[in-house]
């Protein structure tokens, strides 16, 4: 098994002949992240989450929520035959057992439009890994390694705090990360490592391209 963490909320999931890739967006520039791709699952409709660029690139089949699929319809007329809807509590067989879980993204601001999103539990080799997209959901069962959104529009530090803790995984990785300067990652990275050490966990933020162990 391999994970690697890609530009901002990318990420993708080596399983023997299994690839999936995870929201590959605009701060995704590597094109080596979608190269080889069996699957592309996009969570939302942001386009820090998806660009026809990257999809058209994957050569994969594509499994979205209705909103996104109108979108990328509207986007290329010839990615319609790789697209799959998926809804809430779908549970898909793509090489590896995927769960698609919670509905909204998390709150921007109530006078803006509340958008539809899905995150992904992805069960692979024994290991149980959560991809929320821009939502705050916590899961119905435990989860291995945690794709914890770090910083965002729709999140503060203490919400971010509160989730990890919440899902209580015993890893955790940074991802959404794109905003933040260098010096403000770091303050996120002391609160997390304090608050996730106290029962347990780890947390650890990776460089665009890096693999994280397992």
């Amino acid at each position: 098994m391999r994970i690697t963490k890609f530009g901002h909320a990318c990420v993708r999931i080596e399983s023997g002949d299994t690839v999936l890739v995870i929201d590959p967006g605009a701060f995704t520039e590597q094109d080596e992240a979608v190269e080889g791709a069996t699957a592309v699952l996009v969570t939302h409709e942001h386009p820090d989450h998806w660009t026809v660029d990257h999809l058209r690139r994957a050569e994969a089949p594509v499994h979205t929520i209705a909103a996104v699929a109108e979108q990328v319809r509207s986007a290329d007329a010839g990615l319609d035959d790789r697209l799959s809807v998926v809804r809430p509590g779908d549970r898909l067989d793509l090489g590896v057992p995927v769960e698609v879980v919670g509905e909204k993204h998390a709150v921007i601001h109530p006078a803006l439009p509340h958008f539809d999103n899905s995150g992904f539990l992805v069960d692979v080799e024994g290991t149980t890994v959560f991809h929320p997209g821009d939502a705050l959901t916590v899961p119905d069962r435990p989860v291995d390694l945690l794709l914890l959104p770090v910083s965002a529009p729709w999140l503060k530090i203490s919400e971010a705090i509160d989730f990890a803790v919440a899902v209580a995984a015993p890893r955790n990785v940074g991802i959404h990360d794109a905003i933040y300067s260098e010096t403000g990652h770091k303050v996120v990275t002391s609160h997390l490592e304090r608050f996730l050490g106290e029962q347990g966990g780890s947390y650890a933020r990776l460089a665009p391209g890096a693999d994280v162990e397992v």
